[in-house]
């Protein structure tokens, strides 16, 4: 995981090609590596989908999943790191940590994911070793633990020291060619450049302190048996310590290379099997509850032409074979698996069983999507259930039901939209299907019709992402879509508190019908953990209302939710307090829906409404000289500056702007600094739009009506 271009897609295919996997190197500029397989990929040098490849290194068996670095393909990023054990962060060593950096480095937290950090690119003449690890140390909040020492550095970079074994690691290029298969591995002496043994000696010190701070075992051993001579501690002992250290996620280790440049890659391999956790060293809380009975998570779906849909699974416990019924809890639905196939990129190869910790992709799967649980029947999931609630870990009322079912894969919200159009009526079925087909990979992607236009909305996580679905829509379903002009997907929210009541009084054949609401509705902090809106009942409700009625009123609001008072944007930052609900017996839960959705629009109307619109973080890296230009074109763009850093020639502008204002704003960029720029996006925040703004976009959405 990494920044955009800090050589993730590099990176994989060294490791492919060293350990046996790949009998070519392949570049990311030729358009001929493994990982990058789509045409888009290849075409742009950019990855656009996660790709999982399975190989050996040395008594190892590894999954990877090489991930894009673009702000639009996030989920991507987000739903790899739900499914596995450890993640390796690529760095440019000339940039440290990026804006992405911090993005994945997040996501890999909230996942509680041990990483390993790579910087790469050390024969840039620009790379900096103490520049990468204090921006890991600051940006991060991390606790970088340098395993290695650079030998050269810019176009003499020749190789690394182990701080743990003092082995000098040379990889003495004969020529362009050569692919960096054969290295020198000799200890350090005498003979070695002085400055450099001097490095070693204070980077080993640092190291040994820095772990015996870390953990209490290794600390242990250092005052007991060796507290005449830390330096004498075994580097077995002190790679055991920085494995515990890494585990236990209190810090992380940082190793260097050049994967361009065939440096460094073996011992990240190495580094990786030593410090990440395997499998059975990851605990997961709900999977125990199936002991050996299989539980997988599906991640992942793609479209095969032949053969259907190709569901990724994660497999926790179990073992997986094909021509095997298995049971979706999500969908509580049964279905048969024809073939199992372990992932190579595009290339997969058939299997007869897998077990627990291995990544498989599976043929028949058709009704499965992204975060689904699947288990061996329903059976086991219904032994798990009861384990699980004899455990008192269910936390439900008796009678009610349980299923123990693994945490999905969040899917953010999309912030662009657009009209998209079919060439002939004709072509509307195939067009819904392709669409189907591409909603299921990619959950990010929304699709929607419009009620009032009947035209198809497609929604997007940026301009990038909703051309890439164009692209691929032409491409792969041969049809000529015509996409309308990009549009920012606004929120609202409400001004002040209200209260509103409703009685819904209806007879439906025989049967009436009769429910009255009342309810108070505030605006919430929009910062607020747990998302943008939510529903409370009050105690002495809570306790006299029944599951389902309480789900009817909860779907009430949720609905209401959907369409704001002013523009028929989703709700942001509103809370819901439900304070009576009576009923005649016998009247349906869907009239009480109805009757809480009516109520509903009647409060938000008295509350008053705004607009909030997604105000984006802006990191741009540009020359001191072209600086000005770039400052000024950002104050026309309503945007405010957070601070102003400097990157060895360059600057770094952090900035925060509406996303409104950044259509184009690449093409925009590359003009005013004759291409020499860079920047990032990302979501950052909804903010109220101030009057003057919200009144402009009001008479600018009438104008369109």
């Amino acid at each position: 995981m990494a920044h955009i271009d800090a050589g993730k897609t590099t990176t994989t295919e060294r490791m492919l090609y060293y350990s046996g996997y790949t009998r070519a190197l392949g570049d990311v500029d030729d358009g001929d590596t493994v990982t990058d397989f789509m045409a888009q990929e290849r075409e742009r040098g950019i990855t656009i989908q996660s790709a999982a490849v399975t190989f050996d290194w040395k008594t190892h068996r590894i999954n990877l999943i090489d991930t894009p670095g673009h702000v639009d393909f996030t989920l991507e990023v987000e739903r790899a790191l739900r499914v596995l054990d450890g993640a390796v962060a690529v760095f440019d060593a000339s940039a440290g940590v990026e804006a992405q950096t911090l993005t994945v480095w997040r996501q890999a937290e909230k996942h509680h994911v041990p990483c390993v950090c790579f910087l790469n690119k050390m024969d840039k003449p620009a790379a900096n070793l103490s520049f990468s690890i204090e921006s890991i140390k600051h940006k991060l909040k991390a606790n970088p633990v340098l395993l290695q020492v650079p030998v050269g550095s810019g176009r003499n970079f020749s190789g690394v020291v182990d701080l743990l074994t003092n082995q000098k690691l040379t990889w003495k290029q004969t020529s362009t060619r050569d692919d960096g298969q054969v290295f020198e591995s000799k200890p350090l002496d005498r003979s070695d450049d002085p400055e450099l043994l001097h490095e070693v000696n204070e980077a080993r010190t640092a190291l040994i302190e820095q772990v015996a701070d870390l953990d209490d075992e290794f600390a242990d051993l250092l005052l007991t048996d060796f507290s005449d001579n830390f330096d004498a501690v075994s580097s077995s002992k002190l790679q055991e310590a920085v494995r515990r250290v890494t585990l236990a996620r209190k810090g992380v280790p940082v190793l260097c290379g050049s994967s361009l440049r065939n440096k460094g890659v073996q011992p990240l391999l190495d580094a990786i099997t030593a410090y990440l956790p395997a499998p059975d060293e990851r605990h997961h809380d709900l999977v125990r509850w199936y002991k050996d009975d299989l539980c997988a998570l599906a991640f992942k779906v793609l479209h095969d032409k032949q053969r259907g849909p190709l569901v990724f699974l994660r497999i926790y416990s179990g073992t997986l074979k094909p021509q095997s019924a298995v049971h979706n809890i999500n969908r509580n639905s049964t279905e048969r698996m024809s073939r199992l196939l372990v992932p190579f990129a595009d290339q997969h190869v058939e299997i007869p069983s897998l077990t627990a910790g291995n990544i498989a992709l599976t043929v028949g799967l058709k009704q499965t999507v992204t975060g689904d649980t699947i288990v061996a029947s329903k059976a086991s999931a219904a032994a798990a259930a009861r384990r699980a609630h004899n455990a008192g870990g269910a936390g439900k009322r008796p009678g009610e039901h349980a299923s123990v079912v693994l945490s999905g894969v969040e899917v953010p919200d999309p912030v662009f939209f657009c009209t998209i159009e079919p060439p002939t009526m004709a072509k509307q079925a195939d067009l819904e299907n392709a669409l189907g087909c591409l909603q299921r990979e990619d959950p990010s992607l929304k699709v929607r019709v419009d009620p009032d236009s009947g035209q198809t909305i497609l929604c997007g996580m940026g301009e990038l992402h909703i051309e890439i679905v164009h692209d691929r829509i032409r491409r792969e379903y041969g049809i000529e879509t015509q996409l309308g002009p990009l549009q920012v997907a606004y929120r609202e929210s409400v001004l002040h508190g209200a209260s509103a009541a409703d009685t819904l009084d209806r007879t439906v054949g025989e049967r009436r019908h009769v429910v009255s609401v009342e309810l108070a509705v505030a605006p919430r902090d929009l910062a607020a953990p747990g998302g943008s809106c939510e529903v409370a009942f009050t105690e002495e409700l809570g306790g006299q209302l029944s599951t389902e009625i309480k789900a009817a009123v909860e779907n009430g609001v949720n609905g209401a939710y959907l369409q704001g008072p002013l523009l028929g944007y989703p709700l942001q930052g509103v809370a819901t307090l439900i304070q009576r609900v009576t009923m005649e017996p016998g009247t349906s839960p869907a009239m009480v829906s109805a009757c809480v959705s009516r109520c509903m629009l009647k409060a938000l109307r008295l509350a008053g409404g705004r607009v909030l619109e997604p105000v984006m973080s802006l990191e741009v890296t540009v020359g001191e000289e072209r600086l000005g230009t770039v400052l000024g074109d950002l104050a026309q763009r309503r945007g405010t500056v957070r601070d102003i850093q400097s990157r060895h020639d360059d600057k770094v502008l952090l900035a925060t702007v509406p996303l409104a204002e950044m259509m184009g704003y690449s093409t925009i960029l590359r003009t005013i600094t004759s291409g020499n720029a860079a920047f990032s996006l990302e979501l950052d925040t909804y903010e109220a739009m101030n009057q003057q703004d919200q009144s402009n976009l009001l008479k600018r959405v009438a104008g369109l009506l």
